[in-house]
């Protein structure tokens, strides 16, 4: 296999092998194939032969157009059954691999990032790619003092091959649409371009896992890779075993899926007051459940700041929606920028949209599901899809100090319900929110 294409040409006619929507390809599988088959039967293979090729091409191109492929796999969860049944095992394929690079190429970025005696720097190398990411892929090596070392390589052109995802991707939000009601895809593609840019540099990177780690060195319950060096487009970090969240999705015991999904709550809440940062990359290929018990998190690339006054704003705005008061979370949501400064809002109408997705910090514990998932993913459509002028979705917004945050959140939440995890989560915004604990001034009264 070559490098990652990038002359825009050849991106452009991949991206093209798209297919244009769900109700085209139905009507083409139809048309070519019920003869003498039933039409469930046919739908279902639309579906099927549909999520093999837009996995496919999207893992080939990787960089953008990859990253897009995993950010739907966290949202999978919440797609009606009959439509994610077929696409589950393309999305979990997605998230833990992708085409590998040859090996001279890996060799090439390998010499100008650590030097032509690279190889001097290892007493063993794999030129067999253990994991691929959507930059770049990993090898397992041994440092040159003994230590089992993960050698991150991002792939040649992987600059120039996202810029040109980007120009190119628009299509794709038209794609998922009908798939991912209620999810606007163009905001969340024009941010992504803006956070791996961000993950192009590998010095950023390492940054911040090493504030990760030094924030969690010797933690009970998670465990943080040290950074072993970093030169230009290569990253060395400690190996890492366990058992992959994907697995534990697939096959783990409720004990082992409950243990991780608490730990991957904690973790992304706890983030910005041990770290100043969150981890916004919640999907499963970044996390390993480890043999003692604790979670492993790999893949520092997305973090991102969080100062502590967003931390205590984050943290009143979600004790507001427990209390349920519609006046209040009109008043909060407005200062905070998440409705237009003017216009009518109906106020039960909003805290009829807020109120089940605070259900999980109003009860001691919660269990996620698929099903609770989707029926509030159906809820939410019915009440913010009125695109009247009038309407709650003209109203709503997402101011750009909360997007990060948000995207973590709700990819974490979209983890939870296809762990199907149950714990004590009020307890854990209790623990690490500021603005949520009762002892601080908040300014509310229950």
């Amino acid at each position: 296999m070559s490098d990652m294409p990038r002359r825009a040409v050849t991106r452009t006619a991949k991206l093209a092998t798209l297919p244009l929507g769900y109700a085209g390809r139905s009507a083409l599988g139809f048309g070519k194939r019920t003869v003498g088959r039933p039409a469930e039967a046919v739908a279902a293979e639309v579906q099927r032969r549909t999520a093999e090729q837009l996995f496919a091409v999207l893992g080939d191109l990787k960089g953008g157009a990859m990253k897009v492929g995993q950010l739907l796999s966290i949202f999978e969860a919440g797609l009606p059954e009959e439509v994610a049944a077929p696409f589950r095992a393309s999305l979990t394929k997605l998230q833990e691999a992708a085409p590998p690079m040859p090996a001279a190429t890996t060799h090439r970025v390998l010499a100008e990032g650590l030097g032509p005696g690279w190889r001097n720097l290892f007493t063993a190398f794999d030129d067999r790619p253990a994991a691929a990411a959507s930059i770049g892929q990993v090898h397992r090596a041994v440092w040159h003092d003994g230590r089992e070392v993960a050698v991150k390589v991002q792939y040649p052109g992987a600059g120039e091959a996202l810029m040109s995802d980007f120009r190119q991707l628009s299509r794709l939000s038209r794609l998922v649409t009908p798939l991912f009601p209620g999810i606007e895809m163009k905001p969340v593609i024009a941010d992504l371009r803006r956070r791996l840019e961000k993950e192009l540099d590998y010095l950023d990177e390492s940054a911040a896992q090493k504030a990760f780690h030094a924030a969690y060195r010797d933690d009970p319950d998670y465990v943080i890779p040290a950074v072993v060096a970093q030169a230009g487009d290569v990253l060395v970090t400690e190996w890492l075993e366990g058992t992959p969240l994907a697995k534990v999705i697939a096959s783990g015991t409720q004990e082992e899926r409950d243990r991780a999904g608490l730990l991957l709550f904690r973790f992304l809440l706890s983030g910005p007051v041990r770290a100043e940062r969150i981890h916004i990359d919640p999907h499963p290929g970044n996390f390993r459940l480890m043999p003692d018990g604790r979670l492993g998190v790999l893949d520092f690339g997305g973090a991102a700041r969080v100062p502590a006054d967003l931390q205590w704003s984050i943290g009143r705005l979600l004790r507001i929606g427990t209390y349920g008061d519609p006046e209040a979370m009109v008043e909060a949501l407005r200062a905070e920028g998440f409705l237009a400064p003017e216009g009518e809002v109906d106020a039960d109408q909003l805290a009829a949209l807020i109120a089940p997705h605070v259900i999980p910090f109003t009860q001691e514990t919660f269990r996620y599901s698929r099903e609770w998932l989707r029926g509030q993913t159906a809820r939410g459509m019915g009440l913010a899809g009125d695109l009247r002028p009038g309407g709650l979705a003209r109203q709503l917004r997402l101011p750009p100090q909360y997007l990060a945050v948000s995207r973590a959140l709700s990819g974490c939440g979209g983890v939870l319900c296809q762990l199907g995890t149950e714990g004590p989560f009020r307890a854990e915004a209790e623990r690490w929110l500021p603005g949520f604990r009762d002892d601080d001034p908040a300014g509310i009264t229950a």
